[in-house]
């Protein structure tokens, strides 16, 4: 294992460690012939077609995903399917992926990890919010679910990615989500709440800023923290030496366009 993959790795761990995985989710898949060279660790959303051919423009050392390329177990990996030659594609390139997603939505409260709610000082319009929700996420259009009743917004609770469980029987004037499904919009919208749809990645990729912000913070307490990093003095000299390259990836982009 290269010292950029041991050391982001461990410094991950930091940010999100395992235990907090969830049962079904999928946390690595390892590149068999990694790159001692590799300096690019890329951050996405989803590993995409675009995003591997990103990557393989660069020796990287390292993808990390929030969704796993994989969700469900295979038994073997081909060429013919795109999401497995994807992974084929890295491990020969020597790039390993590894994937966080239910462990980072439950530490990552910047961005409403397993959900919260807000409670505003003054109460808006929903139309003032929508708008304030598109600016924030830089969106042109968002999906909207109206009550029968028309009311002011006091509280909105926020769920990142698809919130339809998490969200269902909150108390909260609007209900703030990539996605649901259309029975969980019509119970919610029944029961008086207002529903604003944004796409799945969407409520996800503002987030990959702040992880690499963590990610550096995290790689400079090892450097610092000798005792606890589980590293060899020789490996700190040499992280501390390394000039790593933490990159968000540039496609990654949510799968759907509004037309």
């Amino acid at each position: 294992m290269s010292i950029v993959v041991k050391s982001v790795c461990k410094a991950l761990e930091r940010i999100a460690p395992l235990r907090l995985a969830e049962p079904w989710d999928k946390c690595h898949t390892e590149s068999p012939v990694p790159r001692p060279d590799a300096k690019r660790v890329v951050l996405t959303i989803d590993l995409t077609t675009a995003v591997v051919e990103e990557t393989l423009k660069v020796p990287t050392a390292l993808v990390v995903t929030y969704h796993p390329p994989l969700f469900q177990p295979i038994t073997s990996l081909t060429l013919a399917n795109p999401l497995q030659a994807s992974l084929l594609k890295l491990s020969a390139a020597g790039t390993k992926a590894t994937a966080k997603v239910s462990i980072l939505g439950e530490v990552k409260g910047e961005a409403g990890g397993a959900g919260r709610i807000v409670t505003l000082d003054e109460p808006i319009p929903i139309e003032e919010l929508v708008q304030r929700v598109k600016k924030h996420l830089s969106l042109s259009q968002v999906d909207v679910g109206r009550p029968l009743s028309e009311k002011p917004i006091k509280s909105v609770a926020i769920c990142a990615g698809a919130g339809g469980t998490l969200l269902s029987g909150v108390d909260a004037d609007v209900y703030f989500t990539g996605e649901m499904q259309h029975h969980e919009v019509l119970a919610a919208v029944a029961r008086g709440r207002y529903v604003i749809l944004c796409g799945h990645t969407n409520t996800e990729r503002g987030y990959l800023p702040i992880l690499a912000k963590k990610l550096l913070d995290a790689l400079s307490e090892l450097v610092e923290d000798e005792s606890s990093s589980g590293l060899s003095r020789e490996e700190i000299i040499e992280i501390g030496k390394c000039q790593m390259d933490i990159h968000i990836s540039e496609v990654d982009r949510h799968p759907l366009d509004r037309m």
